[in-house]
């Protein structure tokens, strides 16, 4: 006769039994244990239980890319070079089994190695987040606030008080308050919940970083009112969750997928990882929208002006569909599914010299819901410098913003920033028509803007070592 199982009979399980049921350790482990022990499941009931957690079969890569659209064409020579590097390492990026359709803006432009996801390309995968699609810029994204008929200068003046950009956080007593919602979700997740990462989450609110973001200021073509727009990411806190999201992919890789790249690695969606990851993107999505609102309503209280109009869109995240997951690395959501809190047409950023576009599109078969998020390059930044080794920063910069107030935080000026550095601005919109990618509603004409400058030329830590040692040869 079988003995039924009671109280008295059951043992604690521990991860040593489930490792050896064939299941890999994991996050979700400690909650495993608990249920079962709690519950006293016997083995049939545990059995049946873990089979939640069990991960799929392990696949390979496809032979062949899967296809994907190419919106985007070669207009001189060197640009025949960048489009063909965009389409090899799409190419490999389309061979990660995850992967069902593709397509590329025409801002495209490489971002690494080959086999690495290019700016301005977008990439579906089946019940998949792939952390290196979306790269260590978490929610880059941009915000305008319509200020009516402030005066652009006393914007641009406000701003430079107001903002921060460079490394780093805010100094102590010009700090914001982390909100406490944000904070306890940042706590509830085991992706973001550690000191250091709630510590800069809230040193880092108000800050913009460094290379392309920007605070611009220009008028409407449509209204002549005074618009603000600002350019920045997720900063440290979204770094951060980016680390954390390569090592789960890259433990997952190794268990399904190790023919796939490092860099295309992905975590299951249907896993504990991959739900508590897509909750840490909100969650960081929410701090970046929150990070811009802060600036803009800080400029807005100095000039003591009145917002007529707020919109924003991010262009470097992940958007859910269903089970399909739309990774875009650099390229604007047209389609309102991808924005749960829409408020408005999309900004499309060219160069500091050029009108920020406002744009509104509908999806196609080729656009998959996108447009592009700005000019993009043909070069790398070294060889944009290179290229005007011949001229000094002064007389390049005197070239490329007269007419503008164009200002670098640093006080330091970073030439691979200014516009030659970009694509050519009226090829890229003209592309957009011809593509289908978008269509221009309303311009914002630039009268200036603020970004982080050179960096590295002062650096503190430079300044800081260069002072050492002068105080050694005294």
């Amino acid at each position: 006769m079988k003995k039924e199982t009671n109280q008295t009979d059951f043992k604690n399980i521990t991860g040593k039994e489930i490792v050896a049921l064939g299941y890999p350790s994991g996050q979700w482990f400690t909650e495993a244990i608990h249920h079962i022990n709690s519950n006293h499941l016997n083995q049939e009931q545990m059995e049946a239980y873990l089979e939640q957690f069990r991960l799929p079969p392990e696949v390979g890569i496809y032979e062949k890319p899967v296809p994907f659209s190419i919106n985007l064409k070669a207009e001189n020579e060197q640009e025949e070079d960048n489009v063909g590097k965009v389409i090899a390492t799409m190419n490999a990026v389309m061979k990660t089994p995850t992967v069902i359709n593709g397509s590329v803006m025409p801002d495209a432009c490489p971002a690494g190695p080959v086999g690495t996801i290019p700016v301005g390309g977008v990439v579906a995968a089946k019940n998949a987040i792939h952390p290196g699609m979306h790269s260590a810029d978490i929610c880059c994204s941009v915000m305008l606030t319509d200020l009516g008929d402030a005066d652009p200068k006393a914007v641009l003046d406000a701003a430079s008080a107001t903002t921060h950009f460079g490394p780093g956080g805010r100094p102590r007593g010009q700090q914001f308050q982390l909100p406490q919602e944000l904070r306890e979700e940042m706590e509830a997740n085991f992706y973001l919940n550690s000191p250091r990462s709630i510590s800069l989450a809230q040193e880092h609110l108000g800050t913009q970083g460094d290379g392309n973001h920007f605070l611009f200021v220009g008028k409407s073509k449509l209204t002549g009112n005074t618009m603000m727009i600002t350019h920045h990411g997720s900063r440290a806190p979204g770094a951060r969750l980016y680390s954390q999201g390569m090592k789960a992919a890259e433990k997952f890789r190794k268990l399904i997928s190790p023919q796939t790249m490092k860099q295309n690695a992905w975590i299951p969606f249907d896993t504990h990882e991959g739900e508590k990851y897509w909750e840490a993107l909100q969650t960081i999505r929410k701090w970046t929208k929150l990070n811009h609102e802060l600036i803009h309503d800080g400029v807005k209280e100095k000039i003591g002006a009145t917002v007529t109009n707020r919109f924003w869109n991010e262009h470097n995240f992940v958007f859910k569909d269903g089970d399909t997951f739309y990774h875009a690395k650099g390229a604007t959501p047209l389609d309102p599914k991808f924005m749960p809190d829409i408020t408005g047409p999309r900004l499309i950023p060219l160069n500091m010299s050029e009108p920020v576009l406002i744009v509104e599109g509908a999806t196609t078969a080729t656009n998959l819901g996108f447009a592009p998020h700005g000019a993009g390059r043909n070069m790398s930044r070294s060889q944009h410098k290179r290229n005007l080794a011949h001229k000094t920063d002064q007389e390049i910069f005197a070239e490329e913003t007269k007419g503008l107030d164009i200002r670098f935080y640093s006080n330091e000026i970073d030439i691979s920033e200014l516009p030659s550095a970009y694509k050519n601005a009226a090829a890229v919109r003209q592309q957009m028509k011809d593509y289908n990618l978008g269509e221009v509603i309303d311009e914002v004409i630039p009268y200036g803007c603020i970004m982080a400058g050179d960096v590295d030329k002062n650096a503190p830590w430079r300044v800081k070592r260069r002072k050492k040692q002068m105080r050694k040869k005294k």
